[in-house]
């Protein structure tokens, strides 16, 4: 018995596969874009609106977690996610920030290790809050 193309099977289940993890770090990537585009366009604004302000390390971290937020969370409701969905990002956003504020007030951390830790602890608490509601990240909205 000869074997057709059509007798063949399929890659329609792996390239399903691919198509959801691409889309799934694309949905990730779009927000971090929109995280910068928050920082660059609020950041001139709250300089203008209260100078000074920056020159302390909590104020500046929370005044950067909120500017990402906004950029991210504007993003995310373009893209037709629920406020729900937006609200939980947006605490695993500043949730790290608001954990290192206690060390940072104690003087057990510097100012840069508050702005460099919540940055970097922001990124994973993002990607669980994604995994956490993968398939709205995994399909196309």
């Amino acid at each position: 018995m000869t074997t057709t193309i059509h007798d063949a099977p399929t890659d329609r289940p792996r390239t399903s596969r691919r198509r959801g993890h691409l889309r799934f770090a694309g949905h990730y990537l779009e927000m971090l874009v929109a995280m910068l585009v928050g920082m660059v366009a609020l950041g001139p604004l709250w300089s203008w609106a209260t100078p000074g302000l920056a020159d302390r390390a909590d104020a500046h971290a929370m005044i950067m977690a909120a500017d990402m937020t906004i950029g991210m969370g504007l993003w995310m409701r373009i893209r037709r996610h629920s406020w729900r969905h937006i609200v939980e990002m947006s605490a695993a956003m500043v949730l790290p920030f608001v954990a290192l504020l206690l060390p940072y007030w104690l003087g057990a951390i510097s100012g840069g290790t508050l702005m460099t830790g919540g940055h970097l602890l922001m990124l994973p608490a993002m990607l669980v809050a994604m995994l956490l509601r993968r398939g709205d990240y995994y399909h196309h909205h």
